[in-house]
């Protein structure tokens, strides 16, 4: 299991590497026709255009252009694939979706605050400044992607689909080693093709790949990444029940999530008000 071109959140990148030409991904795997989703050759010229393509270069070489701001082997393409154009984490009208609720931080986030979210979670680093040029020229790539789609709320994917089924972690395992060590690595440590999806060097536990449920979702949608949608939900739930039942770096933050008791059934851990809720 890979991520293509990593957050967060944030998972499983390609095989083939989580770039541009590692994917090999087809106009099928990208958004939906419906989006019209823009190729790169439609970037502006002038200084619109070299922000976006910052903004770009930015979220695919994460690491290597912000290493002050990331503490992972992740990248943002790593779960947002194909350069954001693909699938259930795809960013394409992401823009005309913000500001928005959201329960886990209890208040109404921008689009800023969501992409420092995953640098603080799943990338396991440290928010970039929301009134500097790095911010600027993804939020800017993001919005070349959202040309033309309109305002709106996102479709919420409803978790009935998880909610009869009981994870196997054992099972998990084994699928996890005949299918995905050949690009994460037995160990899950990662290798030249694709990311780690624990240890250190992985999202942290404050990460929204670091839940069961959201994790599985990614991995049914996308994984392998050569073959995406071959395995059942099923089998989905049980690697990423694997995946998620080893240690990885701890979010110091994440004792105030979801701060209205409303923690999902699959959150990785417990939350203050979940405790006081709890006590006599």
């Amino acid at each position: 299991m890979t991520f293509r071109s990593w957050p967060l959140v944030l998972f499983f990148t390609a095989c083939s590497g989580a770039g541009r030409a590692d994917a090999g991904a087809t106009s099928a795997a990208r958004a939906p026709a419906a989006a019209a989703v823009p190729a790169d050759s439609e970037i502006p010229a002038g200084p619109l255009g070299l922000s976006i393509r910052r903004g770009l270069a930015l979220v695919t070489a994460t690491r290597d252009s912000l290493p002050g701001h990331v503490g992972s082997a992740l990248r943002c393409v790593s779960c947002h694939l194909d350069e954001g154009r693909r699938g259930p984490t795809s960013w394409v009208g992401v823009v005309g979706r913000f500001p928005q609720y959201r329960s886990r931080s209890g208040t109404v986030e921008t689009l800023e605050n969501r992409i420092n979210g995953c640098f603080s979670r799943s990338l396991n680093g440290s928010p970039l400044p929301v009134d500097g040029p790095d911010m600027r020229d993804i939020v800017s790539y993001m919005a070349f992607l959202s040309r033309g789609v309109p305002v709106g709320p996102p479709a919420r994917a409803s978790d009935a689909r998880w909610t009869a089924l009981t994870p196997d972690s054992a099972v998990g395992g084994r699928i996890f080693g005949s299918i995905c060590a050949r690009c994460h690595g037995v160990d899950g440590g990662g290798t030249t093709a694709a990311p780690p999806l624990w240890g250190p060097r992985s999202f942290n536990i404050g990460a929204g790949m670091a839940r069961a449920r959201t994790a599985a979702a990614f991995i049914r949608a996308n994984m392998p990444f050569d073959r995406a949608v071959t395995l059942t939900d099923q089998q989905a739930l049980d690697v990423a029940a694997y995946v998620d039942g080893h240690p990885r770096p701890d979010f110091a933050g994440k004792a105030n999530d979801w701060p209205n008791g409303d923690a999902p059934p699959d959150a990785a851990y417990p939350t203050r008000a979940q405790r006081s809720r709890a006590r006599p």
